[in-house]
């Protein structure tokens, strides 16, 4: 009997993308009962804390807020979440608050002053739950003294279009913001603070997520400078942004809240999901399916251009030799991908979405002949694991690769992306599909 490959692959994919779904996953952490708040093994007792305020900012934001009123009901009393343009929700007590992405703006100032407004008003007997998803970095904004919105708009151009790491982005927004870095756990002093994250970070460092707001931040402003260096930055970021990197690499500003610092006493940090859970889920439906999973890594990184050739290899190799596994095999690897600008200035009609498209599109096609009709792979970017990866849209058929539809931006990098290939039993017929997927 011959087995549709078109349907086995929406089924593995539909495993991945439920595994990250931003509202299930609160829900299955975020648990009320016996008059305590539980998450995990955290507990928190309801007669120590008489009100419950939200705060945070990512993509994820809506169904992440969605799900803490669900599940608390009437204990929340305020809120202020941030999301990117066109995401706004009306929920019952949080208000959702619209901001640039990947670019900072006006709003998402405006936006982070009523975050840090309402946590004003916290004391020791609230409960501060932060939400933090992908995105969050450059949505959450709050310019220290002396660097203004349009240095921090310039500085994330340039980070964004060297091919700067999502690690190395967020070191330098750490050290020009007064709440990331850990800060936002400071503002929310005297209150105890659960943060609940969804990781778009390679190996989910909670430092680097949305630029740790509520966590001891493991990097300095001599870090900082180094990447300027790296990247040959320094006469393309505004000198005001220059001059606070130099001089707090000199010992002249206080440095962001370290590990040791008592105002992470009364904070818990706990990670909801990431890529490695929609590799897991994919990984354990292509089993359940009667295909043998590999997985590859979930931390790759580099260019798109050079990761998609060594997958295509990989894939060449199992027909080839049967190694690392025989057919029928699931390959599943998981990671962020960067695509390079040539220069920083392109003209806009090449426009980046262009680029991102085209370069792994390319990248997998070019192989199609080598691959050949029994291997077919799909890679999904979860943008920030937010509901956008649902709304996954692209053609499907042997030896291609679907993409999501991505919006116009000007970014290098992908968000953490989910790349499956699946290559059938050779002696069993497979149906393969060229419709929309």
């Amino acid at each position: 009997m011959a087995v549709d490959g078109r349907e086995t692959l929406r089924t593995i994919v539909a495993a991945a993308l439920e595994a990250v779904d931003p509202e299930v996953a609160v829900h299955h952490h975020l648990a009320l009962g016996d008059g305590n708040i539980r998450v995990g093994d955290a507990v928190f007792p309801l007669d120590d804390r008489d009100r419950v305020l939200v705060i945070g900012a990512g993509k994820a934001g809506v169904p992440m807020s969605r799900a803490v009123e669900a599940t608390l009901r009437g204990l929340v009393y305020d809120g202020h979440v941030i999301v990117p343009h066109g995401q706004a929700s009306v929920l019952e007590r949080i208000q959702i608050h619209e901001a640039g992405h990947p670019v900072p703006d006006e709003a998402g100032v405006q936006a982070g002053r009523a975050v840090l407004a309402s946590l004003a008003d916290a004391d020791e007997k609230t409960l501060v739950i932060c939400l933090i998803s992908g995105g969050g970095s450059a949505l959450l904004v709050c310019p220290v003294e002396g660097v203004t919105l349009e240095d921090l708009q310039a500085t994330n151009q340039a980070l964004l279009a060297c091919g700067a790491t999502i690690v190395e982005i967020n070191t330098l927004r750490k050290h020009l913001s007064a709440v990331k870095g850990g800060q936002l756990a400071r503002a929310a002093v005297p209150a105890r603070m659960l943060t609940l994250v969804l990781s778009d970070v390679v190996g989910d460092p909670l430092d680097a997520i949305a630029s740790g707001p509520t966590v001891p931040d493991t990097t300095t402003y001599e870090d900082c400078v180094a990447i300027v260096d790296r990247y040959g930055l320094e006469n393309l970021l505004p000198p005001m942004v220059i001059r606070r990197l130099l001089d707090g690499a000199s010992g002249g500003l206080m440095e962001t809240p370290k590990l040791g610092d008592p105002i992470f006493d009364r904070v818990t940090n706990i990670l909801v999901a990431n890529n490695d859970s929609a590799v897991r889920a994919a990984a354990r439906k292509a089993d359940e399916l009667g295909y043998k999973s590999l997985v590859l890594s979930t931390l790759i990184e580099g260019e798109t251009r050079d990761v998609a050739k060594v997958h295509a290899a990989i894939a060449r190799e199992i027909r080839a030799s049967g190694r690392p596994c025989k057919p029928p095999c699931c390959l599943i690897s998981g990671g962020e991908t960067t695509v390079t600008l040539a220069t920083a200035g392109e003209d806009e009609t090449r426009s980046l979405y262009w680029r991102l498209h085209s370069t792994s599109t390319v990248s997998a096609g070019s192989l199609s002949a080598q691959l050949g009709p029994m291997v077919s792979m799909v890679q999904l970017t979860l943008l920030g694991l937010s509901p956008t990866a649902k709304r996954v849209r692209g053609q499907l058929h042997p030896g291609s690769t679907l993409m999501p539809a991505l919006p116009k931006m000007t970014q290098t990098r992908f968000s953490q992306h989910l790349v499956i290939s699946l290559l059938p039993d050779p002696r069993t017929p497979t149906l393969w599909t060229c419709d929309s997927f």
